[in-house]
């Protein structure tokens, strides 16, 4: 008897714990002026804490078609994100600089925030609430 209900309790747990999977909003970013098919476009969601530190909450990367690229992040929480995206065109998966610093690969964040120097999360934030979202990102 203390097996079938140590047996019912473990199944009943796991049941719940599958039901109760957390569910967020789909934000699809799209970048139509990719200056050639050559390599890939890689994007990452950061929080404030992960933004310029490496890789993001949600990675992803896609193959360009026409100088165009649609990626999106599924299952996104409530609260303050940015979107940083790079057109890695030797595939090294990171971003390549000249000798004075200046990029040699096109990028963009959310907001199409762009300025001298590196990009800031204030200039890039955006607040995700309770509506899917659909954003373009310029190069």
């Amino acid at each position: 008897m203390k097996h079938l209900f140590l047996t019912f309790a473990l199944t009943l747990t796991t049941l719940f714990g599958f039901s109760q999977e957390e569910k967020g909003i789909t934000i699809t970013v799209t970048i139509d002026n990719v200056k050639n098919d050559i390599g890939k476009v890689l994007m990452s969601l950061h929080s404030s804490e992960t933004f310029m530190k490496g890789r993001g909450i949600q990675d992803a990367e896609t193959e360009i078609k026409d100088g165009k690229v649609s990626i999106t992040f599924k299952n996104v929480l409530p609260g303050e994100y940015a979107i940083m995206a790079l057109h890695d065109e030797n595939g090294n998966q990171r971003m390549d600089f000249r000798e004075n610093g200046m990029p040699l690969e096109s990028y963009g964040t959310s907001n199409n925030a762009m300025a001298f120097g590196p990009p800031q999360y204030d200039d890039a934030k955006f607040k995700v609430e309770e509506k899917n979202l659909e954003m373009i990102i310029r190069f």
